[in-house]
């Protein structure tokens, strides 16, 4: 379902959605009460959710959504304000799955490739998912549409968007922790990371005397409020990283929207250095680049935290990290929005330890207080 209060926006959106053969718009609706009452007579699995609408805006009408079908999963789409960004940490915090950042005109939308390729990516994945959790297909759906006989789907730039990879738990096999006390935590996230980071924070006692870097994915803007929010929410210091910022003890660096945040030695210093290179896993910021600098600079020296997130992003950088003689751990499946990222890392061996969220900070503190 999209829902949205401009016509020309809904049809924009759908277009892009019935581009791809396996996505059908089943319900096209210009505010937050029509979608509810479109939710109560059909199910959906994905909904695209605009923040301000007339008669109902977004914020309003997604608790309403979540009490008709606990199991949609709510995409919240905004242009690239502060306040959206701030609504959108909001929905998050009240049960959105995720959010989506909307170029600022129709114009915009239709010529943003990479718009369409996230868009994407994110209904499938979430579609895939939620009908792994209910067990079955939604009734009342339509048929997608086929492409014409002999038609070709033209590619998306960057490839095509890749589908939610299930994981088996039965698949994770544990690794001894590195017995090298580290002297940095890195932390990577995705879809459901911010409230996965407040938790892990808030549960965090201030005796981790060792500075940490995280990296989000999430877009310009979007990082500052983030930043301030982990500040408010949490009691630790957490500041959007600027190039040449010291590392410090006690304190978090955000990566910052739309750049890369790495780790380098200056001197007797180590501090971040923030690039707009080449996207890695279709993301900047992206994990694996921050986790290669951390193990150029640090050794065995690290110790990583991968949680929820959509991809593999951050996979290629655990394994330099236990290469290195460090130590990884992630976030378990249940707890995570998507178990795409910590599942990765997971799966594939690289974990000393695999954990609801809220036990996570805790293992953190007993590992750094081993003698």
């Amino acid at each position: 379902m999209v829902v949205d209060d401009s016509a020309v926006i809904r049809g924009l959106l759908t277009r892009m959605l019935e581009s791809d053969a396996d996505v059908s718009v089943v319900a096209s609706v210009g505010n937050g009460q029509l979608a509810v009452n479109s939710l109560k007579r059909d199910p959906v699995d994905v909904i695209i959710l605009d923040i301000e609408m007339p008669v109902m805006d977004g914020l309003t009408a997604l608790p309403l959504l979540i009490e008709v079908d606990k199991t949609v999963k709510i995409i919240m789409a905004s242009t690239l304000t502060s306040r959206n960004a701030e609504v959108s940490l909001k929905a998050l915090s009240s049960g959105a799955t995720d959010y989506l950042p909307k170029p600022s005109s129709a114009r915009e939308i239709s010529g943003e490739n990479d718009f369409k390729r996230e868009l994407l990516e994110k209904v499938k994945n979430f579609g895939e998912l939620r009908r792994h959790q209910i067990g079955g297909s939604v009734t009342a759906r339509k048929m997608p549409r086929k492409p014409a006989p002999g038609e070709i789907p033209p590619p998306l730039p960057g490839g095509a968007p890749k589908r939610w990879e299930m994981r088996d738990v039965k698949d994770v096999k544990l690794r001894p922790a590195s017995t090298t006390k580290p002297d940095i935590i890195a932390v990577g996230s995705s879809t459901g990371g911010p409230q996965a980071l407040f938790k892990f924070f808030k549960g965090l006692g201030k005796s981790v005397s060792l500075p940490i870097v995280v990296t989000q994915h999430m877009p310009a803007t979007f990082t500052t409020i983030l930043a301030e929010h982990i500040t408010r929410q949490t009691g630790w210091e957490c500041k959007e990283a600027e190039d040449g910022d010291k590392l410090m003890t006690g304190r978090v660096l955000l990566a910052p929207g739309d750049f890369h945040m790495l780790v380098e030695q200056k001197g007797s210093d180590r501090v971040v250095r923030i690039n707009q290179d080449p996207q890695e896993n279709f993301c900047r910021p992206a994990v694996d680049p921050m986790l290669r600098s951390v193990v150029k600079v640090f050794g065995a020296r690290v110790f990583t935290v991968i949680l929820t997130g959509m991809g593999n992003d951050g996979q290629k950088g655990a394994q330099m990290v236990i290469d290195a003689g460090g130590t990884v751990i992630a976030q378990d499946q249940p707890t995570s929005v998507v178990w795409g990222m910590p599942g990765a890392v997971a799966t594939a061996g690289l974990c000393s330890a695999v954990l609801p969220i809220d036990e996570l900070p805790g293992y953190v503190m007993n590992y750094l207080s081993r003698k």
